[in-house]
């Protein structure tokens, strides 16, 4: 990828460009290029072809500015068939978020037939006409193809997302960096409404069964529900040849709510 990446690196710190801002604050960082460094660096200290990053969860209890980023992990379970791996956001010297993951070493399904639900039934991204500037999300930070509804719409909300920007600077994303990336994603596209985007998440938690093995996301809005200013919002996620897993988030009634929600 040519254009500019969300970070670049230091030594052992991560330096954040202009890019990698968020829709609340031009000057804090966008929750996607959070969760992203925290799968990134998890996955290059701990993982292994072995292993699945079955279940990430990011909890995001501040705001991080455009200061160096530090990224701190240690190993909790360093087991034959589970490792738990925990990680620590640190901006500019302060904890703003953490990570833990969980990875499951690869082996045989158990013999017979479990129910699942129906694949879904869409066209490729190959197939859908890419808008008029197939860089518009968030200014640049990712590619999309519509598929059902739009951002905020009431009804189906389905679309394909790809990166066009690698995390790290010189770094081609792996399939976890990029699905981790784009888990943040349904947040504004399960909670936005009619009247724009009036939720900010404080977390995500990425289930995967496998990784991506194609370089667009699918995502389907299936849960979104919010009482007293807290709610939760869910989506299925695939790539082109099926499922993959879940992004699930909790979000916070935000005090200055967009009135338009984050171009998809």
């Amino acid at each position: 990828m040519t254009n500019q990446p969300f970070f670049t690196q230091d030594n052992d710190a991560f330096i954040p460009t202009s890019v990698a801002n968020g829709p609340w604050d031009a000057k804090s960082l966008h929750g996607r290029v959070i969760i992203g460094l925290l799968a990134f660096v998890i996955e290059q200290r701990h993982g292994g072809d072995d292993f699945v990053p079955a279940r990430l969860t990011v909890d995001m209890y501040r705001l991080p500015g455009l200061a160096p980023i530090e990224v701190k992990t240690r190993l909790i379970r360093d087991g034959l068939r589970i490792k738990v791996v925990e990680a620590d956001f640190h901006s500019g010297g302060v904890a703003m978020a953490r990570a833990s993951c969980q990875l499951l070493r690869k082996t045989e399904n158990p013999q017979g037939n479990v129910w699942s639900p129906a694949n879904w039934d869409v066209p490729a991204p190959a197939n859908i006409a890419a808008p008029p500037d197939p860089k518009l999300g968030m200014h640049g930070k990712w590619a999309t193809r519509q598929i059902a509804g739009t951002m905020g719409s009431l009804g189906a909300r389905r679309l394909w997302m790809s990166e066009v920007r690698n995390l790290v600077e010189n770094v081609p994303p792996t399939p976890f960096v990029r699905v981790a990336l784009a888990a943040d994603f349904a947040s504004p596209f399960a909670n936005a409404g009619d009247r724009g985007l009036g939720f900010i998440n404080s977390d995500v938690t990425l289930y995967l069964h496998r990784l991506p093995v194609t370089q667009w996301i699918g995502f389907e809005v299936v849960n979104h529900h919010a009482t007293s200013g807290v709610a939760i919002g869910e989506c299925w996620l695939y790539d082109e040849e099926g499922a993959i897993g879940t992004s699930t988030v909790a979000a916070l009634a935000q005090r200055k709510p967009m009135t338009q929600p984050p171009p998809s």
